[in-house]
């Protein structure tokens, strides 16, 4: 199973119990496949009071890597034994194997369902719009003033002919990676780069205002 080196690196640290203790890598797995399996799932998932000692960047990253190695490993219908190997090469140890090999089975008719309704081809990708949200709070009431980008995708499935919309929410670097044409990337992210500016003048003053 090959992947990408980001991956790899996300892998070896979510394996690194001085990173994750038991309780942390429990959790983050867990999160990732209702990241991918639950429809209705966000951010959220990662905003756990036990995962707030992880610096955020590890902890997205490392949420990233278990995801993508959750589809790949979907993709390829992989055993125990294949799991296993990846996962041993990445200084998983063996209490780590056991628990993931054990959450993949739990989830594996579930994936293979999602992967399977995708179709043949991916969905191609037509137009893009987007709007700005700026988070004050999590849901544990952790004080956090950061924007979040609602982006809603227009894509053309062409096993189907099906027009469906894709919506996700991300922040400016998640944005960067995104599949979305470069141009569109470039004009989306000048347009927010200017509102950031203003919204977060605007908190700021709303805010001293309250509390004078």
């Amino acid at each position: 199973m090959e992947l990408s080196e980001y991956v790899q690196k996300g892998f070896q640290m979510l394996a690194d119990p001085g990173s994750f203790d038991s309780n942390a890598f429990t959790l983050l797995l867990r999160a990732a496949f209702q990241s991918l399996l639950d429809a209705q799932a966000d951010e959220a998932v990662l905003d756990h009071p036990d995962l707030k000692h992880i610096d955020p960047v590890v902890l997205k990253h490392c949420h990233t890597a278990a995801a993508t190695y959750i589809l790949e490993a979907g993709k390829q219908r992989a055993d125990k034994s294949t799991l296993s190997t990846y996962l041993e090469d990445c200084k998983f140890d063996r209490e780590r194997i056991e628990l993931f090999c054990t959450e993949y089975q739990n989830n594996k008719n579930t994936l293979e369902i999602l992967l399977g309704s995708i179709g043949r081809s991916l969905p191609h990708i037509t137009d893009v719009s987007w709007r700005l949200e700026y988070q004050i709070k999590t849901n544990q009431l952790h004080k956090m003033y950061r924007p979040a980008y609602l982006v809603t995708l227009n894509v053309e499935n062409t096993d189907s002919r099906s027009h469906p919309e894709i919506s996700f929410s991300c922040n400016m670097e998640q944005l960067q990676f995104a599949p979305i044409g470069q141009s569109k990337i470039k004009n989306m992210s000048l347009k927010i780069s200017s509102l950031l500016s203003e919204v977060e003048l605007n908190f700021q003053t709303g805010f001293s205002n309250i509390f004078k």
